[in-house]
């Protein structure tokens, strides 16, 4: 049975979730990546991606992920195109990994960037990785140089992220410093820990 001891990692763009991953993963908590799943089901439909967008949207045996990326953002119908074809497998791909760290009776963490958007996965719990949307704002335009226009285009095609927050199980603020969201990830593994005791083995 996949997703029993699965808790939902997400976010909103630029909000850190990445970095979050990994902090949670040095902190010997198990991930999912539903992004590195997703990237990889497109590198492996390129001949799909090229009839369906052009042949421009493939480099070799990869996607041009930034180039397909301005086009689905300002394109609602190739946007639809593209999740209608791409999710199922992201959503059966990601099921047959849950279902192993299932075996292992112990919470992990499965990183679904739209989480709240899809209502694909039935997972009780989650922790959403929280930044204002201002600080969001900044962070995009300065890690991938867009203009605010079309930064907010991105950012406003996610839920809000203060409605996230509400809907949140446990909230990881990464409004400051790298130090402080470090501890803010110690703090949600020990709360973890407390909550379900490491398996005897």
């Amino acid at each position: 049975m996949a997703y029993q001891y699965a808790i939902a990692l997400t976010g909103g763009i630029a909000t850190g979730k990445s970095t979050v991953a990994s902090l949670m993963g040095l902190n010997g908590l198990r991930i999912i990546d539903a992004d590195a799943i997703s990237h990889r089901l497109l590198d492996e439909n390129t001949s799909w991606v090229g009839e369906h967008f052009g042949a421009e949207y493939v480099n070799g045996a990869k996607v041009n992920r930034p180039l397909l990326g301005q086009k689905i953002f300002s394109n609602p119908d190739a946007k639809k195109e593209l999740e209608t074809f791409l999710h199922p497998k992201i959503r059966a791909a990601i099921e047959e990994a849950s279902e192993k760290q299932d075996l292992l009776k112990y919470p992990y963490l499965i990183d679904i960037p739209l989480f709240f958007e899809t209502s694909s996965y039935p997972i009780e719990h989650c922790v959403v990785v929280y930044t204002p949307k201002e600080v969001q704002l900044e962070r995009f335009m300065k890690r991938n140089g867009f203009s605010r226009e079309e930064s907010l285009r991105r950012i406003e095609s996610q839920m809000d992220i203060e409605q996230k927050k509400d809907r949140a199980t446990w909230v990881i603020d990464n409004s400051q410093n790298l130090k402080h969201l470090q501890k803010e990830c110690e703090q949600f593994v020990d709360a973890i820990k407390v909550l379900y005791p490491a398996p005897k083995v």
